[in-house]
């Protein structure tokens, strides 16, 4: 038996504003490349809240892009929110595995600036699907 659409939506929200609350505090404890991966994962599950919300069928991914574009499908404003989001999917490998990177570690490779942009790209994300109900 498939989960209520809404509640579904609901506990991925939850752990969506959860997930962007661990970006601000990795923020402040200036491990930047965990708050830049914690801010993409709080908007892809912001993504994926608002299509279990609309009773989705197959949400599947890690992309903020493509789960914008899925979501466009049902309001196209969505694409709107795509073309300044997309920027999260950079933060998605390369900020845990060295071998997602052309030499260095994560821990070295993400700064103060570009932490602060994922964490204000998420929070933009998350108010988006929030504004939808």
């Amino acid at each position: 038996m498939r989960p209520d659409p809404k509640a579904e939506g609901k506990r991925w929200l939850q752990q969506a504003e959860h997930d962007l609350d661990d970006a601000s505090y990795a923020l402040a404890g200036e491990r930047y490349n965990l708050a830049c991966f914690l801010a993409q994962q709080a908007a892809e599950k912001a993504l994926k809240a608002y299509l279990f919300s609309r009773n989705a069928q197959e949400v599947w991914g890690h992309s903020v892009a493509e789960l914008c574009d899925d979501a466009r499908a049902l309001d196209p404003e969505f694409g709107t929110l795509r073309k300044r989001a997309a920027l999260l999917d950079k933060f998605y490998i390369p900020t845990r595995y060295p071998n997602g990177l052309p030499g260095g570690i994560p821990s070295e490779a993400f700064d103060l600036s570009e932490a602060r942009r994922a964490l204000e790209l998420a929070q933009e994300v998350l108010r988006f699907v929030q504004g939808r109900g």
